[in-house]
């Protein structure tokens, strides 16, 4: 935000991170995909 110009405090940040992320979490789950199948951590390796 400094690179706009604007100066927000620390707290502040805070303050947003507490009351957003409970209502993105919600957002978030709303969204997400069932995980379906089986994988295998050697599945995601490449070589």
């Amino acid at each position: 935000m400094a690179e706009r110009g604007i100066r927000v405090d620390h707290t502040t940040i805070h303050r947003w991170t507490v009351r957003f992320s409970p209502l993105l979490l919600e957002r978030f789950n709303q969204r997400k995909r069932s995980v379906a199948g089986k994988w295998y951590v050697d599945e995601t390796l490449s070589n």
